[in-house]
Protein backbone atom coordinates (compact mmCIF):
# COMPACT_ATOMS: atom_id res chain seq x y z
CA UNK A 1 0.00 0.00 0.00
CA UNK A 2 1.65 3.19 -1.21
CA UNK A 3 1.95 5.83 1.53
CA UNK A 4 1.75 8.79 -0.86
CA UNK A 5 0.56 8.15 -4.41
CA UNK A 6 0.60 11.05 -6.85
CA UNK A 7 -2.55 9.95 -8.68
CA UNK A 8 -5.83 8.38 -7.66
CA UNK A 9 -7.53 5.77 -9.86
CA UNK A 10 -11.19 4.93 -10.34
CA UNK A 11 -11.53 1.72 -8.31
CA UNK A 12 -14.88 0.76 -9.78
CA UNK A 13 -13.76 1.18 -13.38
CA UNK A 14 -10.63 -0.88 -12.76
CA UNK A 15 -12.66 -3.62 -11.09
CA UNK A 16 -15.68 -3.59 -13.40
CA UNK A 17 -14.79 -6.94 -14.97
CA UNK A 18 -14.47 -8.50 -11.49
CA UNK A 19 -17.80 -7.24 -10.16
CA UNK A 20 -20.40 -9.91 -9.58
CA UNK A 21 -24.05 -9.56 -10.62
CA UNK A 22 -26.81 -9.54 -7.98
CA UNK A 23 -27.38 -13.05 -6.70
CA UNK A 24 -23.70 -13.94 -6.75
CA UNK A 25 -21.39 -13.05 -3.92
CA UNK A 26 -18.13 -13.58 -2.13
CA UNK A 27 -17.62 -14.68 1.45
CA UNK A 28 -15.25 -12.54 3.49
CA UNK A 29 -13.82 -12.79 6.96
CA UNK A 30 -14.51 -9.25 8.22
CA UNK A 31 -14.10 -7.54 11.57
CA UNK A 32 -17.29 -5.48 11.64
CA UNK A 33 -16.81 -2.14 13.37
CA UNK A 34 -19.95 -0.25 12.38
CA UNK A 35 -21.25 -0.26 15.94
CA UNK A 36 -17.94 0.53 17.63
CA UNK A 37 -18.05 4.15 18.90
CA UNK A 38 -14.29 4.70 18.61
CA UNK A 39 -14.16 3.40 15.05
CA UNK A 40 -17.18 5.46 14.09
CA UNK A 41 -15.67 8.59 15.63
CA UNK A 42 -12.35 8.40 13.80
CA UNK A 43 -13.98 7.50 10.48
CA UNK A 44 -16.31 10.47 10.92
CA UNK A 45 -13.28 12.69 11.56
CA UNK A 46 -11.81 11.51 8.27
CA UNK A 47 -15.11 12.03 6.45
CA UNK A 48 -15.42 15.56 7.81
CA UNK A 49 -11.96 16.43 6.50
CA UNK A 50 -12.72 14.90 3.10
CA UNK A 51 -16.18 16.44 2.78
CA UNK A 52 -16.73 18.20 -0.52
CA UNK A 53 -13.80 16.64 -2.34
CA UNK A 54 -14.86 15.06 -5.65
CA UNK A 55 -13.96 11.55 -6.73
CA UNK A 56 -14.43 9.79 -3.39
CA UNK A 57 -17.05 7.31 -2.20
CA UNK A 58 -17.08 7.49 1.60
CA UNK A 59 -17.62 4.18 3.38
CA UNK A 60 -21.01 4.25 5.16
CA UNK A 61 -20.66 4.19 8.93
CA UNK A 62 -22.69 0.97 9.27
CA UNK A 63 -20.22 -0.84 6.98
CA UNK A 64 -16.96 0.15 8.69
CA UNK A 65 -14.85 -3.00 8.63
CA UNK A 66 -11.40 -4.55 8.69
CA UNK A 67 -10.96 -7.18 5.98
CA UNK A 68 -9.06 -10.27 7.11
CA UNK A 69 -9.45 -12.86 4.34
CA UNK A 70 -11.52 -13.60 1.24
CA UNK A 71 -12.89 -17.11 1.78
CA UNK A 72 -14.26 -17.62 -1.74
CA UNK A 73 -17.37 -17.36 -3.87
CA UNK A 74 -20.62 -17.90 -2.01
CA UNK A 75 -21.99 -20.33 -4.62
CA UNK A 76 -18.92 -22.54 -4.13
CA UNK A 77 -19.19 -22.75 -0.33
CA UNK A 78 -22.18 -24.53 1.21
CA UNK A 79 -24.02 -23.57 4.35
CA UNK A 80 -22.55 -26.64 6.05
CA UNK A 81 -19.04 -25.50 5.12
CA UNK A 82 -19.76 -22.05 6.56
CA UNK A 83 -20.77 -23.71 9.83
CA UNK A 84 -17.56 -25.76 9.81
CA UNK A 85 -15.52 -22.61 9.15
CA UNK A 86 -17.14 -20.91 12.12
CA UNK A 87 -16.61 -23.93 14.38
CA UNK A 88 -12.96 -24.30 13.41
CA UNK A 89 -12.29 -20.58 13.89
CA UNK A 90 -14.04 -20.66 17.27
CA UNK A 91 -11.70 -23.43 18.39
CA UNK A 92 -8.67 -21.53 17.11
CA UNK A 93 -9.68 -18.28 18.84
CA UNK A 94 -11.05 -19.75 22.06
CA UNK A 95 -7.96 -18.76 24.04
CA UNK A 96 -7.33 -15.47 22.23
CA UNK A 97 -8.45 -12.53 24.35
CA UNK A 98 -10.15 -9.48 22.78
CA UNK A 99 -7.59 -7.51 20.76
CA UNK A 100 -7.06 -3.77 21.09
CA UNK A 101 -5.56 -1.91 18.14
CA UNK A 102 -4.96 1.77 17.44
CA UNK A 103 -6.35 3.64 14.46
CA UNK A 104 -4.85 6.98 13.48
CA UNK A 105 -2.15 6.66 10.86
CA UNK A 106 -3.50 7.40 7.36
CA UNK A 107 -2.33 5.29 4.42
CA UNK A 108 -3.03 6.10 0.80
CA UNK A 109 -3.60 3.72 -2.09
CA UNK A 110 -4.48 4.89 -5.60
CA UNK A 111 -7.90 3.29 -5.11
CA UNK A 112 -8.57 3.97 -1.43
CA UNK A 113 -7.83 5.97 1.71
CA UNK A 114 -7.43 3.85 4.84
CA UNK A 115 -6.50 3.92 8.51
CA UNK A 116 -3.80 1.46 9.52
CA UNK A 117 -4.63 -0.84 12.44
CA UNK A 118 -1.57 -1.11 14.66
CA UNK A 119 0.25 -3.09 15.82
CA UNK A 120 -0.44 -5.54 13.01
CA UNK A 121 1.05 -8.51 14.85
CA UNK A 122 -1.79 -8.42 17.40
CA UNK A 123 -4.22 -9.23 14.60
CA UNK A 124 -2.21 -12.14 13.23
CA UNK A 125 -4.25 -14.73 15.22
CA UNK A 126 -7.39 -13.58 13.37
CA UNK A 127 -5.76 -14.08 9.99
CA UNK A 128 -4.30 -17.46 10.91
CA UNK A 129 -7.63 -18.66 12.32
CA UNK A 130 -9.48 -17.54 9.19
CA UNK A 131 -6.94 -19.30 6.95
CA UNK A 132 -7.05 -22.52 9.00
CA UNK A 133 -10.85 -22.58 9.17
CA UNK A 134 -11.29 -21.87 5.45
CA UNK A 135 -8.84 -24.62 4.53
CA UNK A 136 -10.41 -27.10 6.95
CA UNK A 137 -13.91 -26.49 5.63
CA UNK A 138 -13.33 -26.09 1.90
CA UNK A 139 -9.97 -27.68 1.18
CA UNK A 140 -8.86 -24.40 -0.38
CA UNK A 141 -6.85 -21.47 0.89
CA UNK A 142 -8.59 -18.14 1.07
CA UNK A 143 -7.06 -15.07 -0.54
CA UNK A 144 -5.72 -11.82 0.84
CA UNK A 145 -7.41 -8.68 -0.43
CA UNK A 146 -3.91 -7.27 -1.09
CA UNK A 147 -0.60 -8.94 -1.87
CA UNK A 148 0.76 -8.04 1.56
CA UNK A 149 -1.59 -8.09 4.55
CA UNK A 150 -1.72 -4.63 6.09
CA UNK A 151 -4.63 -4.55 8.57
CA UNK A 152 -6.65 -1.41 7.90
CA UNK A 153 -10.03 0.26 8.02
CA UNK A 154 -11.05 1.92 4.76
CA UNK A 155 -12.64 5.37 5.03
CA UNK A 156 -13.12 6.13 1.31
CA UNK A 157 -12.74 4.55 -2.11
CA UNK A 158 -11.57 6.46 -5.15
CA UNK A 159 -14.29 6.77 -7.79
CA UNK A 160 -12.38 8.91 -10.29
CA UNK A 161 -8.97 9.38 -11.85
CA UNK A 162 -7.20 12.49 -10.64
CA UNK A 163 -4.46 14.01 -8.53
CA UNK A 164 -3.96 12.67 -5.01
CA UNK A 165 -2.57 15.92 -3.59
CA UNK A 166 -5.93 17.54 -2.67
CA UNK A 167 -6.97 14.44 -0.72
CA UNK A 168 -3.63 14.16 1.08
CA UNK A 169 -3.67 17.87 1.92
CA UNK A 170 -7.19 17.64 3.35
CA UNK A 171 -6.66 14.50 5.44
CA UNK A 172 -2.94 14.49 6.22
CA UNK A 173 -0.95 11.53 7.45
CA UNK A 174 -2.25 11.24 11.01
CA UNK A 175 -5.58 11.62 12.79
CA UNK A 176 -6.09 11.82 16.57
CA UNK A 177 -5.66 8.21 17.63
CA UNK A 178 -8.50 6.00 18.76
CA UNK A 179 -8.20 2.57 20.37
CA UNK A 180 -10.59 -0.08 19.12
CA UNK A 181 -11.15 -3.40 20.88
CA UNK A 182 -12.03 -6.35 18.64
CA UNK A 183 -14.18 -9.02 20.28
CA UNK A 184 -15.37 -11.01 17.28
CA UNK A 185 -14.93 -11.69 13.58
CA UNK A 186 -17.72 -12.40 11.08
CA UNK A 187 -18.14 -14.34 7.88
CA UNK A 188 -19.96 -11.94 5.58
CA UNK A 189 -21.64 -12.62 2.25
CA UNK A 190 -21.10 -9.59 -0.01
CA UNK A 191 -23.73 -10.05 -2.72
CA UNK A 192 -23.41 -8.45 -6.15
CA UNK A 193 -21.30 -5.39 -7.00
CA UNK A 194 -19.27 -3.82 -4.18
CA UNK A 195 -20.96 -0.49 -4.79
CA UNK A 196 -24.40 -1.65 -3.64
CA UNK A 197 -23.23 -2.67 -0.13
CA UNK A 198 -25.48 -5.74 -0.03
CA UNK A 199 -23.93 -7.42 2.99
CA UNK A 200 -25.23 -10.26 5.14
CA UNK A 201 -23.36 -11.70 8.12
CA UNK A 202 -23.72 -15.49 7.96
CA UNK A 203 -21.61 -16.40 11.02
CA UNK A 204 -19.96 -14.75 14.00
CA UNK A 205 -16.95 -16.03 15.90
CA UNK A 206 -16.26 -14.53 19.32
CA UNK A 207 -12.77 -14.32 20.78
CA UNK A 208 -11.89 -15.84 24.13
CA UNK A 209 -14.80 -18.27 24.45
CA UNK A 210 -12.90 -20.90 26.46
Amino acid sequence: MSPLPTRMANRWEKRRALMLPPGQGQLYWHVLLGEDPEARAIVQEAHDRLAGLPGLDLVPQKFIHLTTLVAGYSHEITGHQVNVMAEEATAQLARVAPITVTLGRVLYHPEAVVLEARPANRLRPLLEAAKFATRAATGRDGALAHTAWVPHVTVAYSSADGPAAPIITALGKQLPERDVTIRSIHIVNQDGPETVWDWRAVAQVRLGTS
